[in-house]
This record gives C-alpha cells, structure tokens and sequence, in this order.
C-alpha cells in the first residue's frame, strides 16, 4: 500500500469508515474552486488521479525526436502531448474531427502543409511546427501554449490567460504530469518549465448530504 493510499485510509478512518469501505469508496475530483476533493461519492464523476507516462514505439520515438530538435522543443513535452491527445495511436479521430497522432484539425493541417494527417512522420511534423507557433505567441508559457493548443489561441487572448474550458484546464493538467513523469527537463530554448505544485493540507469534512470529503485548502 503507498503512502497516499494510507493517508487516505487514515483519513476515513477518523470519520469511522472501515478500511476496506474507504479503499472501495474513494474518488477523486475538483470542485468549482480548483480543490481536490478526495470523497466516498458513489457517482460516477471520478477524475482519474494517477496519470501514468507510456513509452511510444521505437519508429514514433525517433519521430518524435526529429521533429523536436527540428522545432526547438523538449521531447518529454512534445511526447506528452501526444499521449494526451491520441494515447500514440496514428488512427485517431476525435468527435470534433481531429485526426492522428497529435489531433490535428481538417483546416490546420492544411495550413500546415499537412497533405496526410494520418501519416504519423506528416502529423508529427505539422503538429509540433503548430506546439512551436503557440510557444512563440504566448512568450513561451507551456500552460498558455497548451491551452492554445487546445483551444485555440483565439480562446486565450479572449481570456487573457487559460480558458475556463474544463476540458481544456483538465487538458493542461494532465500533459504537465505526463511531463513530470517523463523527466520534463525544461531545456533551454524549448520552453518553461511547468511551474512547481505546492503540497497544501487535507482535511477531513463532511458535507450536506454527510458524505465524507477531503479536501485540499
């Protein structure tokens, strides 16, 4: 058992919930406030609160890398980025039309120069020219490059700063600790690196309908 395992445990516990109640009821999520909320909450909006980095094949790898040095970016970001958006798979397709490795939309690719997005070498190619456009815009800022990326920068100059998209903050926090977890080394001339998260305390609440919180101040 780890340590979080246990301090959460330790936590219901002192509310009077057994053990193996608490290992079977956890879920994880924020609330409206940015707070992490560790709860017995039954339903199913769970937010996964382990993102775990995979390692592309050995072809994605040395694509990954070409076009990184290429555009002057560190790999771990560009790597993440593609774990978020595709999971490695060149047959992607989202919803809203996004296609291949790094998502790439019908009218972005064009303009990219992209005649194939579901060739990785062409989607690699224009998806990271697109990371190296938004890093340059926003002075370099990979939550403001990100959430670009995600939504288009249109959205951030809109809002002066990340979009209050939950899909696209969610988006951002999940290519930041797949970053971390990647050995982001935040190199010169690639980008900044993700600002440091602080440990804040955990409490043990109840709440109006007596479930059993912990929450992050």
């Amino acid at each position: 058992m780890n340590r979080l395992s246990s301090a959460l445990i330790a936590g219901f516990l002192l509310a009077g919930v057994s053990a193996d109640a608490a290992l079977a009821q956890i879920k994880v999520e924020r609330n409206a406030r940015g707070e992490l909320v560790l709860s017995n909450d039954p339903s199913p909006r769970v937010r996964r609160a382990v993102v775990r980095p995979r390692k592309p094949n050995a072809a994605l790898q040395s694509l990954i890398e070409r076009y990184s040095l290429q555009q002057n970016l560190d790999v771990a970001l560009v790597r993440a980025v593609i774990q978020a958006e595709s999971s490695f798979d060149p047959r992607a397709l989202s919803p809203k039309g996004a296609m291949g490795l790094m998502q790439l939309m019908p009218s972005t690719a064009r303009e990219l120069g992209v005649s194939d997005p579901w060739d990785p070498e062409q989607n690699v190619r224009g998806g990271t020219r697109y990371l190296r456009r938004m890093l340059d815009q926003f002075d370099g800022q990979v939550d403001l490059a990100l959430a670009g990326y995600n939504a288009g920068p249109g959205a951030v100059q809109r809002y002066g700063g990340v979009p209050p998209y939950r899909e696209t903050v969610g988006y951002i926090d999940r290519v930041l600790r797949l970053m971390d977890g990647s050995g982001w080394k935040g190199r010169v001339g690639s980008s900044r690196p993700p600002r440091a998260r602080q440990s804040r305390p955990v409490q043990v609440r109840r709440d109006g309908n007596n479930q059993i919180l912990l929450v992050t101040n």
